[in-house]
């Protein structure tokens, strides 16, 4: 599911190193240790070149601002769009040599307060330098594995879900704090894990390699029918942007087609088997971008390795697991409720009146949740657990047995090694005093002290449970970074934070939520600015300006963040509820699995659930069979070392190919897997030249198409309450396949659904 699985997105990345290794650089041998680096890295520096320029702040900002209303905008949306940071990364060059062309060149002395030196709105060409620090200052806004700050999360459940009050105050600090506290653990692990060559981080070569190809150039050959990638990016950006308008507006059921239901409209099992959006998608497809890069991001940037193994995983569960758990065995009453579902259930198939069983104190009304009985999920759900219980312990025993070795060996040789190129070449820039990120650490930590303190009746969470989450995200924060940063794996561990808050503190749905914040997401935010950092460490950047650059980004995207879901809770009415119509786009997948996951682990609490006093204590089996199976794969491996296709065994991606499911629903992976397949498999081996100049670039192109088309519907359309009703607005037209299938179950006379 989207809120188990978005830590768990690191580890469909894998590969990804081998795509960077393609751009050609200094073959010196003593440039870094790691063969890759050698290869994508470029080993020389220009200190000269400006970096604190006009274009580097404006850009930026605009970058930061519109990228992260963008991403929230959207992330209440049936199919929630994630502009990344390729888009910005490719979107934001032309604009660059633009403003490089059309700015004055005068240059001005600047006051002796501010070191008297000259400077001048354009100091020249538009540099590589300045194109990282804009990128990194929009993607200081991209949530770890997410495309807006994760604790907004928590405001969108208490506002839409629980309709209680929480003050604009304190959701601000709640996220600022929580955005900005992770810079503490990144400064105290940098040395550890940036400096050292060793510490290589695959993932950021991808950017190195697109950066380079980016300010390569781009000119064609006399004769040549290629064109430029900028005017490739504007002519797919405009036809992405016109066609959205389409099922954006014209016709929504284009999002997912869902042909089977229309075939059998009148068949519960065909509509089940068919529905892309509430079933298992048997034949179901899309012709909108926003679908097809939704929830898994863009097909076009995944390398082919991790397409595989998340197609097995995929077909596994949906099409193997899932018919024999829910028409075999009937497993956990799974026909008394909808096949696929998010939603929380009774034991009549009828939805639980959450609600209900939440006090005046905003606790768990404990003789309310007697008399309304356990809560029970839908197969899907309760296997999405599972599994996602497998995928923690399988990641980790995996990455001990596969990678054990060589994460504590390069750990060792960098505590000895001699620095690099690269180290030496940043030595030339004045590093980031340490009292800057012990100052900070000490801020966020006391502000958070007074929101759990002073705010306590808004949060819930106790100020010894903010110590016990920051001591949590303190511990694994380096191991998780050596893990990611030398095998690009980084394990999910957000259902741990839960699972013990919800042990020690059940009742409490809010304490629960900003526990996982502070402690998983915190740790998780540290791990994507270390990575920013090592990005920064290859492109010589100087160390301060990647510190200012990273955390006014941070605080301008947290504050964008909060104010666009402030603005949309406020003016769409029912947002996120059930009671809208078919139609409507608002329909918040991530909140309603966010708003779940409170319930389960805080508000119920996971004994009442998962424990003794539930229905799905066999599922905690499922942490025991994750551990052991890499176990397996590692014996047989060693068994049978001819045997090459062993180690591509890769169970934490193959447990955790559904990780995304729900939110994500079956019609978002068959487009993912078709479109990745033929990009990054037939593309990239038969027209190699045409995918290495293009692919990135169309990949961006279309998110930025389908992002401003969205934008411009909904100001000059759904804001203005105009719409237009037909056939083709009515949904995907699969009714039936949210409906049970047991004897006897009868969902009331305003129920579509019939009386088996």
């Amino acid at each position: 599911m989207g809120e188990v699985g978005m830590a768990d997105r690191g580890l469909a990345a894998a590969g990804k190193e081998e795509e960077g290794i393609a751009a050609g650089a200094d073959s010196d041998e003593e440039s870094s240790p790691i063969e890759e680096v050698r290869l994508t890295v470029p080993s020389t520096d220009d200190p000269s070149q400006p970096v604190w320029t006009f274009r580097m702040w404006s850009i930026g900002l605009l970058s930061c601002a519109l990228m992260s209303f963008l991403n929230q905008f959207f992330i209440y949306r049936t199919e929630p769009l994630i502009v990344t940071q390729i888009t910005v990364q490719v979107a934001s060059l032309p604009l660059g040599h633009f403003m490089a062309r059309v700015l004055p060149r005068t240059r001005r002395r600047a006051p002796a307060m501010l070191g008297g030196g000259e400077w001048s709105l354009n100091p020249g060409p538009f540099n590589m330098k300045e194109h990282v620090l804009i990128s990194i200052f929009a993607n200081a806004g991209f949530a770890f594995g997410g495309g807006n700050a994760y604790a907004v999360g928590i405001i969108d459940i208490i506002r839409a879900f629980y309709h209680r009050h929480i003050s604009f105050f304190t959701a601000w600090l709640l996220v600022i704090t929580t955005q900005v506290l992770g810079y503490g653990w990144a400064g105290l692990m940098r040395k550890y894990v940036v400096e050292p060559a060793h510490m290589w981080w695959p993932s950021t070569l991808v950017q190195v390699s697109l950066f380079r190809a980016l300010h390569e150039k781009d000119e064609a050959g006399q004769g040549s029918r290629q064109i430029s990638r900028s005017k490739f990016f504007v002519v797919a950006l405009a036809c992405s942007f016109a066609w959205y308008a389409v099922p954006g507006y014209l016709f929504p059921a284009l999002t997912s087609i869902s042909w089977v239901c229309w075939v059998f409209s009148k068949s519960v099992t065909a509509q089940q088997l068919g529905s892309g959006m509430k079933g298992l998608g048997l034949g179901a497809f899309t012709l909108d971008w926003s679908t097809v890069s939704s929830f898994l991001f863009s097909p076009l940037i995944s390398p082919f390795f991790a397409t595989v193994n998340i197609f097995f995983g995929y077909v596994f569960f949906v099409y193997l697991i899932m018919p024999v758990a829910y028409w075999g065995f009937n497993l956990y009453n799974a026909k008394t409720f909808p096949i696929f579902s998010s939603h929380l259930f009774m034991s009549n198939g009828t939805k639980y009146d959450i609600p209900s069983i939440v006090n005046s104190q905003f606790e768990l009304d404990k003789d309310a949740y007697n008399q309304h009985g356990k809560v029970n999920l839908s197969i899907f759900f309760a296997l999405t657990y599972g599994f996602s219980f497998a995928t923690i312990a399988a990641t980790i025993t995996h990455v001990g047995l596969f990678y054990g070795k060589e994460i504590y060996r390069r750990f060792k040789a960098s505590q000895k090694e001699k620095p690099d190129i690269h180290t030496r070449l940043m030595e030339k820039y004045d590093d980031i005093p340490a009292w800057w990120f012990y100052s900070l650490m000490a801020l966020s930590v006391t502000v958070s002290l007074l929101l759990c303190t002073v705010l306590k009746r808004e949060v819930q969470l106790p100020w010894w449970g903010l110590i016990f989450a920051c001591g949590m995200a303190f511990i694994f924060t380096l191991p998780i970074s050596i893990i990611t940063a030398t095998t690009n794996q980084t394990p999910g561990l957000n259902v741990i934070t839960e699972y013990a808050m919800g042990l020690i503190m059940p009742g409490y749905p809010i304490a629960n939520v900003c526990f996982k914040v502070y402690g998983y997401m915190s740790m998780s935010q540290a791990v994507a600015f270390l990575s920013d950092f090592k990005l920064g460490h290859y492109m010589k950047i100087p160390p301060k300006s990647m510190f200012l650059v990273q955390f006014i980004g941070t605080i301008v995207a947290g504050t964008v963040n909060l104010g666009t879901a402030w603005w949309l809770l406020g003016s769409i009415k029912d947002i996120c509820s059930d009671s809208l119509p078919p139609d409507s786009p608002w329909t918040c997948p991530g909140d309603r699995v966010f708003f779940d996951a409170s319930v389960i682990w805080g508000l119920v609490g996971p004994r009442r659930i998962f424990g003794s006093d539930g229905n799905y204590g066999a599922l905690n089996w499922f942490f025991l069979i994750g551990a052991a199976g890499p176990v397996i794969v590692y014996a047989l491996h060693r068994m049978f070392p001819n045997q090459r296709w062993i180690p591509l065994i890769n169970l934490p991606v193959l447990l955790g190919a559904t990780a995304s499911m729900p939110p994500a629903t079956a019609v978002n992976y068959n487009s993912w897997l078709l479109i990745g397949t033929i990009f990054n498999f037939f593309v990239f081996r038969y027209r190699k030249k045409w995918w290495t100049r293009y692919n990135y670039i169309l990949s961006a192109a279309l998110d930025a198409g389908v992002a401003f088309m969205g934008v411009v519907l909904y100001f000059s359309l759904t804001m203005e309450n105009k719409s237009i009703d037909w056939w083709g607005t009515a949904g995907e037209h699969c009714p039936l396949a949210s409906c049970p299938t047991a004897k006897g179950v009868d969902l009331g006379s305003d129920s579509i659904c019939p009386v088996f």
